[in-house]
């Protein structure tokens, strides 16, 4: 396991997780935006993109409205 900091929270994640497997064990539906390090993540690179310890990884989930 490592530590991150996600969404303002230390987080232990599975070392070696991809962004990608971090939503799908979050179980978080729907459109996800990413950042990791105050970088945008573009959804078609979430499975390419590794985290590593102390990464400061930032979801937010899209929700319609009106």
């Amino acid at each position: 396991m490592m530590e991150i900091l996600l969404n303002g929270e230390k987080s232990q994640v599975p070392e070696g997780v991809s962004l990608a497997g971090l939503i799908e064990n979050m179980k978080l539906e729907g459109p996800v935006a990413a950042m990791v390090n105050d970088h945008v993540i573009p959804r078609e690179r979430l499975a390419a993109t590794y985290l590593a310890p102390g990464d400061r990884v930032e979801l937010l989930r899209m929700m319609g409205g009106g």
